[in-house]
């Protein structure tokens, strides 16, 4: 099968095109038909092997993959075959989900787990969209930020593959009013997918503002932590979600920092990691099979054209998310 593999670290240049053997479905696993792939920051820390200080928890070496590693991890497709114990799919079910590297190709194996039906009524583009960014941003305002009805919420970085999300969800989760903050050219999309205001952070300082927020979702991490609090109440959360940072420690220093604050100020200040959980993306279904929730993508690319996509993706510049179609 034809695959998407870096042998060492770098920028998308080390991509390549490669034939490898297709991987078989052992227990409690799914064989999957990839039709779509949705890139993520993580995608390119992994390629790129940044932060360098945890270069050994992402099970790599130093200086180079311990093996040639295929790219990507949020997918969509339909299942060819399910390994032994697996009771939720079966041949030619379309699903979606998540896992580690292993998606640009055009077949993976993939936890059963990490799995739910495709919403009905959605692209395999657009259901690639959301497995990663969808849980980040409905568990940093259900679980970490612990988002209640009535509540003001702020998301730094609304138009990104994350913040478009958080936008729509922060919605469905009760939000009285929900602020996204972006660039002059995507007021109009977060305006569009639900934002009551929209701060253009070229001409206002969102954190110098007179409103105050019961919830911050930081998804970009340009900002300080003293910044980010001076937009909440006194008794608001912050929640980190990632972004930013030096090649060293990557976005971990900011909520290294966090952890430090958080016993001496009355805010709460979160950091987070999502979690896979299928009834998470069986929630995400859900809002999507009913309106309530979309996917922006931004640009679509055939896979021979990975390292493109990567390239724009390190641009930061994306309107939701950058999808790659097998």
């Amino acid at each position: 099968m034809k695959a998407i593999v870096y042998r060492r670290f770098g920028s998308p240049d080390v991509l390549e095109l490669a034939e490898i053997e297709r991987p078989e479905a052992g227990e409690g696993q799914v064989q999957v038909r990839i039709r779509a792939v949705g890139l993520n920051p993580y995608d390119w820390h992994f390629l790129r092997g940044e932060p360098l200080l945890f270069r050994p928890m992402m099970g790599v070496g130093v200086r180079k993959p311990r093996r040639p590693t295929i790219l990507g991890s949020d997918i969509a497709g339909v299942v060819e075959a399910v390994g032994k114990d697996v009771t939720r799919f079966r041949p030619g079910d379309e699903v979606y989900g998540t896992m580690g590297p292993g998606a640009c190709s055009e077949y993976a194996v993939i936890p059963e787990k990490a799995l739910a039906l495709k919403p009905a009524g959605v692209t395999f583009e657009e259901a690639a969209a959301v497995p990663m960014a969808g849980l980040t941003a409905l568990q940093s305002l259900r679980d970490f930020g612990r988002l209640a009805s009535g509540q003001k919420v702020l998301v730094n970085g609304a138009s990104g593959g994350v913040g478009t999300f958080a936008v729509q969800i922060a919605r469905t989760l009760g939000a009285a009013e929900v602020t996204g903050v972006c660039s002059t050219g995507n007021v109009e999309l977060v305006r569009s997918i639900g934002a009551d205001h929209v701060i253009d952070y070229t001409k206002q300082d969102f954190a110098r503002s007179d409103q105050r927020h019961d919830l911050v979702v930081d998804t970009v991490g340009n900002r300080s932590l003293r910044a980010l609090m001076r937009a909440l109440t006194p008794k608001g959360t912050l929640v980190l979600v990632g972004g930013g940072g030096g090649r060293l420690l990557g976005p971990i220093g900011q909520m290294i920092r966090a952890k430090i604050l958080s016993p001496f100020v009355s805010q709460g200040l979160v950091s987070m990691l999502a979690t896979v959980k299928a009834e998470d993306l069986d929630h995400m279904r859900g809002l999507m099979e009913a309106g309530t929730v979309k996917s922006i993508v931004d640009r679509t690319y055939p896979l021979a054209e990975a390292a493109a996509a990567m390239r724009y993706l390190e641009q930061h510049h994306a309107r939701g998310k950058v999808v790659i179609t097998v």
